[in-house]
């Protein structure tokens, strides 16, 4: 769990260049930043709202969404039922990274999310990263001088900065996935009976 002293250094830990990069340092802003806009997948009218926070080298999130979040996609996402938001709550510079590369992908975020949670065990290593970073971002489309453009976008990095801090400032998130159903908080996965039992009380009223 976080403290706000280890938040404050992750934070700071965010701003320091990819190990490996040849791009200019990212500096984190000291002007106040707004959010980054929600990414919203499903039904923008749907009657569920489920947020998760999440980290890209989190290996609980990589599991949740290549397991149970695909039946919850299945099952309620693509039905209309439910709306669901990934929020940004990168936990190193590796995650900010593959980050920024899905939303400056636009409308394949979520692709790109789930390329790389797909590929953790490939990019979110010590040795290597930027390589296989780079090379799944070939594999979804996006050009190396997109990638290049992308990874020293100062404004895009603080806004997904901006997103974390206020997760973690004004919702109390300190670990991932967090995950909201409208404004119910629950830390780590849930099995799809779990989600079932949450949501379809709340359709049904």
């Amino acid at each position: 769990m976080l403290t706000r002293r280890s938040f404050a250094a992750m934070s700071a830990a965010l701003a320091l260049p990819l190990a490996g990069m040849t791009f200019p340092a990212f500096a984190q802003s000291t002007d106040a930043v707004e959010p980054l806009p929600d990414m919203v997948m499903g039904n923008p009218d749907a009657k569920v709202t489920i947020i998760e926070y999440a980290s890209m080298t989190c290996p609980h999130c990589a599991n949740f969404h290549l397991t149970t979040f695909q039946d919850l996609k299945k099952e309620y996402i693509d039905t209309g039922k439910v709306k669901f938001v990934l929020r940004e709550f990168p936990f190193d510079p590796l995650a900010a990274a593959v980050f920024m590369l899905a939303r400056c992908s636009e409308d394949k975020y979520y692709d790109v999310v789930d390329l790389f949670f797909e590929k953790q065990g490939q990019w979110a290593v010590r040795d290597g990263a930027l390589a296989q970073i780079r090379g799944l971002a070939a594999q979804a489309g996006i050009s190396n001088a997109e990638f290049e453009a992308c990874l020293t976008n100062q404004k895009l990095l603080d806004g997904i900065n901006a997103v974390k801090d206020r997760g973690y400032n004004e919702f109390g998130v300190s670990a991932t996935p967090t995950i909201f159903i409208d404004d119910e908080k629950f830390e780590g996965s849930r099995t799809m009976d779990a989600f079932r039992a949450l949501i379809d009380p709340k359709l049904d009223s």
